[in-house]
This record gives C-alpha cells, structure tokens and sequence, in this order.
C-alpha cells in the first residue's frame, strides 16, 4: 500500500498534473456554482478538452472537476437558495436559513471543512478496501436496491417539518411527476396528454431549480423581504465551538455517504438526503433542523463528498458506475483505451495510484481556495436585490435549458418557479418533492426488476427491508 501510495504521488505531483488538478478543481467549483449545470454536465461539456492529454492528465484533471463541482453546488445553495447540483438540495434547507440570519460565511467554512474530512476519510477508505467492498456490493440485487430506496423514501418524514401530512403529500406529487413520460419497464408513455416535450419525462433538476430559486425569489418580492443581509464579518467567521459542534454530524455523515456511495447508481444525491434525514433522528438540536441547525449542513455535505468519492469503487474496481458523472468518467476511461474493472489495480497501477493520490491534492487545493473565501463569498448577500434577483432568474433560465437543451424546459421552469412561490406561500415542505422526483424512477425500476425475479411476489423485497 505505502509502496503504491509513493507511485502515485510521483505522478500525481509532477508539475504538469498538478496544474491540471489546479484547473480542474477551479472549473468545478465555478461550474457547481451555476444553477443545473453541476458535475456531469461539466465533466461532458470538457472531456473534448482532454483528448490531446496523457490518460493520467486528463483523468486528474476531469475528476478536479467532478469534486470541485460539489463544493461549487454549496455555495450556490447557501447563498441563493438554489442547488447547483443535485447533491446539494438537502444543505439548502439549513444553509439558506443560516445565510438569512447573517451566517452564510459560517455555513460555507462548516461545509468546506466537513466536505475536507469527508474527502480524506473516504479516500483512505477508498484506497484500503475498493476491492472488497466492490465485491459485495457487487451481491446487492433489486431487491436489496428497492429496499435502501424504500429507506430513502422513508427520510421525507425528516424533511416534513411539523406537518408531516403536507410532507407525504408533497412527496407524493414528486413521485407522480417522476412517472410523466416513457416507462422504464414498458414500452408506453404516460400522463404525456400527447405531448412530444413530456415524452422524455420532466427533469427533476429544472423543478429543482424553479422551486427553489425562481420561487424564492417571487417570494421574497412578493413579501416585501427583498433587502440586503447587513451582517457583521465576525458573524460570517467560523469558530472553534462551531467546528465541535458540527463534528458528530461530519463523522456520521462521512460513514453513511462512504457506504451508500459505494452501491452502484446510488450517486451522492442519495447519500445526503439520507444522512440529513438520519442526523435530524439522532440529534440534539433536531428541532432547529431546517431553521438554521449546522449539523444539517455538515451532515449533509460530510455525506455529499464522501460519496463522491466512494462512487469509484464500483467505477474503478468493477467497472459499473457509481453514479452518472462517474458513469461520463466510465466512457473517458474507454476513450483512452482503458478498461476499469478487477485488473485495472494490477494492470495500471501508475494510472490508477495517481488519480487516487490527486484527490488528495485536489482537496486539499479546494480547502485552501474555499475556507479562506467563505466571508467573501458571503458578501455576496449584500448586494442590493434589485441586481442580485436577475443575475438568479438569469442563471437558472441558462442551467434550465443547458439541462435539456431546449425552450421547453423553460416553461417547466417557470411553472415549478410558479408552484414554489405557493408552496413557500403555504409553508408546504420543498424537500419532499424533490426527494420524490429523485428516488421515484429507481424505487420504479427496482420494483419491476424485483417483481420479475420473484414472479411477482413482492414479500422478498420485504425480507430485504
């Protein structure tokens, strides 16, 4: 082990790596900033860039920006109210409110640093045991996958506030909208009203982005809140006691995102919706959740990065993709002529060992850029909406349609940005319906794989849960 981890910090440290990483991480970051874009977009719309690059090179600089991207979504969530990725919904819940009551610098220095431990710890787990725990992740059938989908499921009631009814039923719609669409086990289109636009199905990302950031903002001018955050810089500084506070939350974190990051399409989204949902059950200040508890955003970004990180175990050891960025890193890794799976270790080791060791340096290049920068980035509250709220609307119409690559998606978004101001309005939970929309395709698709190796009797997915 020590002898392979000297392997790759000769390669991953020449000076040509390096500022590639550099690059990497400092694209991603920017990149997860901007509403709908996150990693997999980004990853797609730059592996034409490294086609001229050794394999090595190019493979540093694409996962730089796969991580650098989930520290990007968090700034974007705790500032704006609008994840950048898909894995940085559940920070939104708590890293808004904090950013609201002047304590945005804090809640981006709590997630930088939680994302940094997390990132470390999964990496020395990652490089100890990618083997075994491939191999038995490799035994999870549909039915063990529909059963942690159904345990995903189960969070919404950490998600409903003190009304779980409207939770349930929040979710619910998100699980409606989530079959709009072809079927994934049937050849037939559902509640498409024949419309070509909904054959694909509705993107949860673009609802994403409407709810949360076009709805807030007619929110906020609606309600006449629309000024800016006045708040002291010693009150956007991260202390001691906040740190010792929010570690419990980072340590639970980072061991739930490592395991379900490990399971084959599970993806990080997953893994921090689950890890907040577990945190607020187990924690002291669980009644501060979603009002501006730090735990719910070390949890959830501790689970985020930890998952990220643990999606190559399946990636790199079985060739299956953890998630859908690293299913993009899959077809980069072809492209090179390279083949991921249980010889990978044995056959390039120089590849293998130095794209490891660069997550190393890439994180640590990312605490450095991003917890000194936590105050400044949170001066960002002070603009003066008038400017602040069309930069938002702007952001979000160009992630919206680079989603989908389409005007259609607009109107998706302006009418989820529509649903959003009367959710808010109602004080109906957001996170359920997102949650939904997330999990309502793979609950669907496990269900009908579980179903036919059972010859419908569903009891054994029970067995499982």
């Amino acid at each position: 082990m020590i002898e392979n981890l000297l392997l790759g910090f000769q390669t991953s440290l020449t000076p040509d790596n390096l500022l590639w990483c550099f690059i990497g991480v400092l694209l991603g970051t920017v990149i997860g900033m901007l509403p709908g874009l996150g990693a997999t977009t980004g990853v797609a719309i730059l592996l034409p860039l490294t086609l001229t690059m050794e394999p090595v090179t190019a493979l540093i600089m694409l996962a730089g920006i796969y991580y650098g991207c989930q520290y990007g979504g968090t700034i974007a969530a705790v500032l704006i109210a609008t994840p950048g990725d898909a894995s940085a919904v559940a920070t939104v819940i708590d890293g808004y409110s904090l950013a609201r009551k002047g304590k945005a610098g804090k809640a981006l220095a709590i997630a930088a640093i939680g994302s940094f431990f997390a990132a470390i710890v999964s990496l020395i787990l990652l490089c100890l045991v990618a083997a075994p725990i491939a191999q038995f992740a490799l035994r999870f059938g549909p039915a063990e996958m529909l059963a942690i989908m159904i345990m995903g499921l189960l969070t919404i009631i950490s998600f409903s506030g003190d009304n779980l009814a409207k939770g349930l039923m929040m979710a619910g719609i998100g699980l409606v909208l989530s079959t709009v669409g072809m079927s994934s086990a049937f050849a037939a289109s559902r509640f498409t009203f024949g419309s070509v636009s909904l054959l694909g199905g509705i993107d949860f990302v673009v609802v994403m982005i409407g709810v949360f950031a076009i709805g807030e903002v007619v929110s906020q001018i609606g309600a006449g809140t629309a000024k800016p955050i006045r708040a002291r810089m010693r009150d956007m500084v991260i202390k001691p006691s906040d740190i010792k506070q929010a570690f419990p939350a980072i340590t639970r974190g980072t061991g739930l995102g490592f395991v379900l990051g490990c399971l084959p399409g599970a993806g990080s989204t997953l893994a921090s919706l689950v890890a907040y949902g577990a945190e607020k059950q187990v924690s002291k200040n669980s009644r501060n959740f979603g009002k501006g508890a730090i735990e719910g955003v070390a949890a959830s970004e501790s689970a985020n990065n930890a998952a990220a990180n643990a999606n190559f175990v399946p990636t790199l050891a079985l060739g299956v993709p953890g998630g859908t960025t690293t299913a993009v890193l899959l077809g980069a890794f072809v492209m090179y002529g390279i083949q991921p799976g249980p010889l990978l270790f044995e056959n390039q080791p120089t590849l293998v060992w130095g794209l490891l060791t660069s997550f190393f340096i890439g994180n640590v290049i990312l605490l450095v850029l991003n917890l000194p920068m936590a105050p400044v980035f949170a001066q960002v509250l002070r603009l003066p909406y008038s400017y602040l709220y069309p930069l938002i609307i702007f952001f979000s119409m160009f992630g919206a349609f680079a989603v989908e690559n389409g005007v259609f998606a607009l109107t998706v978004l302006f009418v989820a940005g529509l649903a959003g101001f009367f959710i808010k309005k109602y004080n109906y939970p957001t996170a359920p319906l997102i949650l939904g929309m997330v999990l309502g395709p793979m609950v669907e698709r496990y269900l009908v794989q579980t179903s036919a190796f059972s010859q419908g009797d569903l009891t054994l997915s029970l067995i499982h849960i």
